[in-house]
């Protein structure tokens, strides 16, 4: 470690020495108005979209998964499976880090194990598989799983590979730039949380320099104030553009709207594990001896008691898609058998009083600001709607910092989640959000809720561990069909992707709406 420590540096000082030569002549800036405010740089604390969208600035992964969620070389040039429950991947020559020191296969092993084995398991859905990583030379690694992983591809694209010295690196050192030191397209300059972080162009980056000689990243999770700086033009791009803003950009000389489609699925997730929840209360606000969430009638009925077109059409104003299941028809997963829960607040009445709930409940929805398109807005909704069914709604939504990681860890009753099905079929949200949550597993981690339904983890086993396509179908439709007729999770939509950005700049939006600099081009 500390041979390689000093070889680091004083490369880096060559690197740094060099650099001015290989500086590609445009010097154009470039700045992203983000939706929201990642809450660290440590690329496998916190596995958030906010937070993978702007590690991958900094970092590349062995694989790169595409706007399209294919799986394209990266820092592993190529793979192979050498057995079931091994996999082979040749890593690219020639690669330098930030600091000019060279990338090899022990980065590759660090980088891996220590988002497998982070205290805050984040990563857990993509890393419990893994058993262990080996070199059998300098560019060449093995990846060893517990079972057959026919996503496992998909899984190492999620994560970041850092440099080995930085392997036991706290977090505070990713933040004030000691670690933050990746091989990608661009290198740290200064972090400031919540406000931005400016980074600049690698000129020797192995995929071509970009565009952009430096970036900044504005955490901007107030609409109002990333319309503003759009149509101020002190920004060239901003996600998740604001739906009332859109005729003023569409009437600018200077802007455009640019849309796309999300893979990012939206849902209401709800406590049925414990049986008395914190924030459901009879409806004179006194204490109910047991909780209503856990009765299939009542979340039958709270969902048909939501107008999920209305939201998407009014609240949203069309920036989503009304969803029933975790994957739209065409993606693998999608099943015919999930039935499809339509308005009916007459019907939610009946089969509330039926589960022993005439006069209805109280409850508090929880959900982040600023996160999700009209998060805020759409909880409002719903509250009004459950209201109006006899169930008495509060709304409290908080800054996503705040909200993060609260409600994966079950702190409230009710909460607003959504999760990016960016493998686009049905095993690895499964594993997030409904699979029983087991540390050493991996699984649950993002279940709020606390389901443990045995069906699903013996179906999600099987179809993790099945490298055949066609045996692997039926099991990942199996996973819908169970979780959305128990209705362990109520489905809301599908967002959409709708940026705002200057008519000199041309961006193609990718399925899980991250905004990424490198993808960002002079318009034409």
């Amino acid at each position: 470690m500390a041979a390689k420590t000093l070889t680091r540096a004083a490369i880096g000082l060559l690197g740094t020495i060099a650099i001015p030569a290989m500086v590609v002549a445009q010097q154009a800036p470039l700045t992203i108005g983000m939706s929201t405010t990642p809450t660290t740089l440590d690329p496998h604390e916190d596995s958030s979209a906010p937070n993978n969208a702007t590690s991958r600035h900094i970092w590349d992964s062995l694989i790169n998964l595409t706007g399209t969620s294919a799986n394209a070389p990266e820092l592993a040039t190529e793979w192979k499976v050498v057995d079931p429950s091994h996999w082979e991947f040749k890593l690219r020559k020639g690669v330098k880090f930030h600091d000019g020191s060279e990338f090899n296969a022990d980065d590759v092993i660090a980088s891996l194990l220590r988002a497998r084995d982070k205290p805050s398991q984040s990563f857990a859905s993509y890393t419990r598989n893994i058993v262990n990583v080996t070199a059998t030379d300098p560019y060449t690694i093995v990846v060893e799983t517990k079972v057959p992983d026919p996503i496992l591809l998909n899984s190492v694209s999620r994560i970041r590979i850092i440099s080995a010295d930085c392997k036991e690196a706290p977090v505070q050192d990713f933040d004030n730039g000691k670690c933050a030191i990746g091989t990608g397209a661009y290198s740290f300059v200064s972090y400031s949380p919540g406000s931005n972080l400016t980074l600049k162009r690698n000129d020797g980056y192995f995929g071509g320099p970009s565009h952009w000689s430096n970036v900044t990243l504005r955490f901007l999770p107030d609409d109002g104030a990333r319309l503003a700086s759009l149509l101020s033009n002190e920004i060239d791009i901003v996600e998740t553009l604001p739906a009332d803003g859109m005729a003023r950009v569409e009437a600018s000389d200077n802007l455009q709207v640019i849309n796309g489609l999300s893979s990012r699925f939206v849902y209401l997730g709800l406590d049925i594990s414990r049986d008395v929840s914190p924030f459901v209360k009879a409806a004179d606000g006194s204490d109910l001896d047991k909780n209503p969430l856990k009765d299939e009638r009542v979340r039958r009925a709270m969902l048909m008691s939501i107008n999920r077109p209305a939201i998407v059409d009014r609240v949203m104003q069309k920036n989503g898609t009304v969803a029933d299941q975790f994957v739209v028809q065409g993606y693998a997963g999608y099943s015919e058998k999930v039935e499809k829960v339509g308005y009916d607040p007459a019907a939610a009445k009946a089969l509330l009083a039926e589960a022993g709930y005439p006069d209805g409940f109280s409850l508090t929805l929880h959900g982040p600001s600023g996160r999700y398109v009209k998060d805020a807005e759409v909880l409002q909704a719903v509250g009004q709607m459950f209201t109006r069914i006899g169930i008495k709604s509060k709304v409290e939504v908080l800054p996503w910092s705040m909200y993060s990681e609260a409600y994966s860890k079950g702190t409230y009753s009710t909460y607003f989640g959504s999760w990016g099905v960016n493998t686009g079929e049905t095993t690895n949200p499964t594993v997030a959000l409904v699979a029983t949550r087991d540390e050493k597993k991996g699984t649950g981690r993002y279940n709020g809720g606390g389901v443990s339904d045995p069906k699903i983890d013996e179906v999600l086993a099987k179809a993790s561990s099945t490298l055949d396509e066609a045996a692997r179908a039926p099991l990942l439709e199996e996973l819908s069909t169970e979780t959305f007729n128990n209705l362990w999770l109520l489905p809301m939509h599908y967002e959409n992707v709708v940026l705002g950005a200057k008519k000199t700049v041309s961006y193609t939006p990718r399925g899980d709406k991250y905004t990424l600099a490198y993808d960002v081009k002079p318009a034409d």
